[in-house]
């Protein structure tokens, strides 16, 4: 099996998932009861949040526990909305962020927010100028992605914090699930950002959890109400087994980042060179605004679907564009923002790579890509 998937989920790291399984053993008690069962559980709870505090080179108290990506970016925008609602009622995305960000948004609008979308120019980089224009004193958030799901495109986060600059009572969030791990910190996590969200199976940890970053001294409105758990903004029983097995994974795979920096750009340079000859072949995640793991590519002519499962008959696993809209089957808005035709955007698929992945598999996929591609052509 080839498994080129890696920004849909990563396998869980053996390591995080004997640490899950020990506290799932060891440790039954609630972190909120007042016993020693209890007192265990806390203090395991507090030191996985300082040690991801500390890989962040953040305060402890900037650290709070989710369930994931999608819960982090509702929060933000919906806390957000709520906490501000009497100084503005505008919020600025981009046009290529995540369905978590996309549908947020399109929630408060129907609540009567107003929101704007930042366009993307041909290469899937939010035009800052653009940006800067439609900031406006009922302003309340910006949100942009550090790293493209889809096609990997690195936004340009410094700059838009740089702007940002001049208007420091506007939240700026980031979501950061496909940036933690993969790129330096300083490119998605600057002074100037307020909040940012991430997910622990994208970097090795258990699904079902994740973190936010927020900045103090800022305001969230709670979306979870009940026991006052999270200082008592996210009521809910914590999750201690798998917050636990998500700061080890964090620390892990940080471990592993000069492996990473090694590793993907050398795999993902060999499946460009090896994809580029083919000339039904377009390639959209080339070059250095790109991050390494991600390549979006398409064979003009053969719609996404029907090459992932052509490539699953033989074992090897990508997608189509991301993972979160190809089961609804929708084709992928980053390409359509970044002017790309129909036609040939749902033809677009996903590779995304990992660490662990070799060149003997970058091998291996191409010899099948060719067989694949080949029969594509006799059947027209």
């Amino acid at each position: 099996m080839i498994y080129f998937d890696n920004s849909a989920t990563t396998a869980i790291d053996p390591q995080a998932l004997d640490t899950y399984i020990k506290t799932s053993q060891r440790i039954m008690g609630n972190p909120s009861s007042l016993h020693e069962l209890g007192n265990q559980a806390k203090r395991l709870l507090e030191q996985a949040r300082k040690q991801i505090a500390l890989s962040l080179g953040v305060k402890d108290k900037e650290i709070f526990f989710t369930s994931g990506g999608t819960e982090g970016d509702n929060w933000v925008l919906k806390g957000t909305a709520l906490e501000k609602r009497e100084f503005g009622n505008h919020l600025i995305i981009s046009s290529v962020e995540h369905p978590a960000v996309k549908e947020s948004a399109k929630q408060l609008a129907q609540l009567g927010f107003e929101i704007s979308e930042v366009p993307v120019d041909e290469y899937g980089i939010v035009q800052v100028a653009a940006l800067k224009r439609l900031i406006r004193k009922e302003t309340i958030l910006v949100s942009v992605m550090a790293v493209n799901n889809e096609v990997g495109a690195i936004q340009p986060i410094q700059a838009i914090s740089e702007v940002l600059m001049a208007y420091p009572k506007i939240h700026f969030h980031v979501d950061a699930v496909q940036a933690i791990t993969k790129l330096s910190q300083a490119q998605w996590l600057t002074e100037r950002v307020d909040f940012a969200t991430f997910s622990a199976h994208k970097f090795h940890g258990p699904k079902g959890v994740g973190f936010i970053f927020w900045r103090e001294g800022r305001k969230l409105a709670a979306l979870l109400s009940g026991g006052g758990q999270e200082k008592n903004y996210r009521s809910s029983t914590e999750n201690v087994p798998a917050i636990v097995s998500m700061a080890r994974a964090l620390r892990l795979s940080n471990e592993r980042a000069l492996m990473k920096t090694q590793q993907l750009p050398r795999l993902k340079a060999a499946l460009i060179s090896a994809l580029a000859p083919y000339h039904k072949v377009t390639i959209f995640s080339e070059g250095a605004d790109y991050a390494d793991h991600i390549l979006c590519f398409a064979i003009r002519g053969i719609r996404g679907e029907v090459l992932v499962h052509a490539l699953e008959e033989k074992q090897i696993f990508i997608s189509t564009t991301s993972a979160c809209s190809s089961r609804n089957k929708l084709t992928s808005s980053t390409l359509y923002a970044m002017g790309v035709e129909e036609s040939l955007a749902t033809c677009a698929v996903r590779i995304s790579l990992d660490e662990q992945n070799t060149m003997a598999e970058v091998e291996q996929f191409m010899i099948i890509f060719n067989q694949i591609y080949q029969k594509f052509l006799k059947v027209g």
